[in-house]
């Protein structure tokens, strides 16, 4: 009986900490925002990915948690979480903004946790319940509302191009990362799981940077950009994505995907304190909606735990 109650507490614990994920993600969001008006988005990932990796392999190093024989036996599911999770979602997403959108962008990336929490059910074989079911049209809903201000006039205008199939295809690779990271880093240290998918991540980021050019403007990124470009480092990155994949591995797909309704909210209101942004009552009413479902997801699976 006490080594089921021990073996449970991890679990109680992980729902509570993938709160940090959107925490850290969302604030990465709007620190970005404004990075990304001094240089290049390209050149900016880069560096945000470069600089974590080398972070997190000293980290990797130092905890002897860099294993050569687990890279070797893995690195092709290893590689293919790279190209999805880190290169193939963060260009695409800054790609597709140049066509469209922030709007359309928010919205197609919004329906993520639904396809993630699908395909989890269909092909992980990860449990379904009327509470799981709950939490995800409350939060997708509450979503919708906060990117949009409420506004039915915005959602009715919204007219779709290129941009919006690079965001598709970003959705897809968001998706095959959140799906398979599970099945693909088990028995993989989260920490060096992270470091390797942060490193590849970055090289690829890297080759794409040179192709859009603007490191020129690098040396001349004011204090505040560096400042941010830190925050971006070592929470968006470095702590962000190793509680991510620790959450995917312990609580699965589907109930880690639905955290990621709150990285909108958090922007949101890191724009409002730190960038003097607007918030209309019809964005409170989306985040209330979103709160309550990500609750709901969360003590519900952590009291059965």
């Amino acid at each position: 009986m006490d080594m089921k109650n021990n073996s449970s507490k991890p679990w109680k614990g992980m729902y509570w900490l993938m709160l940090a994920v959107p925490l850290f993600w969302g604030g990465s969001f709007s620190t970005a925002e404004h990075v990304v008006s001094e240089i290049p988005p390209l050149v900016a990932a880069t560096l945000r990915f470069a600089l974590a990796g080398l972070l997190l392999t000293m980290v990797a190093i130092l905890k002897s948690e860099w294993t050569m024989p687990v890279l070797k036996q893995r690195w092709k599911g290893l590689l293919f979480v790279s190209l999805t999770g880190i290169f193939g979602y963060n260009a695409l997403f800054f790609l597709g903004l140049k066509y469209t959108s922030a709007i359309n962008g928010a919205l197609i990336i919004a329906t993520m946790p639904v396809f993630v929490t699908v395909g989890a059910v269909l092909f992980l074989k990860e449990a379904w319940s009327r509470t799981t079911a709950l939490s995800l049209v409350l939060s997708l809903v509450g979503v919708v509302i906060v990117i949009t201000k409420g506004s039915f006039n915005t959602i009715s205008s919204l007219s779709f191009n290129v941009g919006d199939v690079l965001f598709l295809a970003a959705l897809a690779c968001g998706v095959a990362y959140g799906l398979l990271g599970k099945v693909i880093m088990k028995k993989i240290s989260p920490l060096f799981a992270t470091t390797l998918m942060t490193l590849i991540g970055s090289v690829f980021l890297g080759v794409s940077s040179l192709i859009e050019g603007g490191w020129e403007k690098v040396p001349y990124l004011s204090s505040q950009g560096w400042l941010e470009m830190l925050y971006m480092v070592l929470c968006g990155t470095l702590i962000g994505y190793v509680i991510f994949n620790k959450g995917v591995e312990q609580i699965g797909a589907s109930r880690a995907s639905i955290y990621l309704n709150l990285t909108p909210i958090v922007t949101t209101l890191f724009s409002v304190v730190m960038y003097n942004t607007t918030m209309t009552w019809q964005q409170m009413l989306g985040m209330v909606m979103v709160l309550i479902g990500v609750c709901l997801a969360t003590l519900g699976k952590a009291d059965r735990s």
